[in-house]
């Protein structure tokens, strides 16, 4: 296991950077979590870090990648569900990026 720094407080990941507590996030925690994936979260990432907390409250899981495209198409529409925006703002692995970002487990079927 490894931590994160934000502020005086010690977060603690998993071994894939992940948190283990999902209380332990909050916006800083996120943009801490962004900057050592060397990514700089803009109001498009905000807007999808929210829509994944609220599938996670609903379902109580990460999803993969094809049910974030379809969840985000369903709440936000065509033009930001789908992979090629969603791959453009989280690196090429929207469901894995996205979810350690917005503090969630990892998508038990991503490797």
């Amino acid at each position: 296991m490894s931590t994160l720094t934000v502020g005086a407080r010690a977060i603690e990941l998993d071994k894939d950077g992940y948190l283990v507590n999902l209380d332990d996030w909050s916006a800083d925690v996120a943009q801490a979590l962004a900057a050592n994936e060397e990514l700089e979260l803009s109001a498009e990432h905000w807007e999808i870090l929210e829509l994944l907390q609220g599938f996670y409250r609903e379902f109580q899981l990460s999803p993969a990648t094809r049910p974030l495209i379809k969840y985000t198409a369903l709440k936000l529409g065509p033009d930001k569900g789908n992979s090629l925006h969603l791959n453009r703002l989280f690196k090429g692995t929207p469901a894995k990026l996205a979810a350690k970002l917005a503090g969630l487990p990892k998508p038990t079927n991503c490797l």
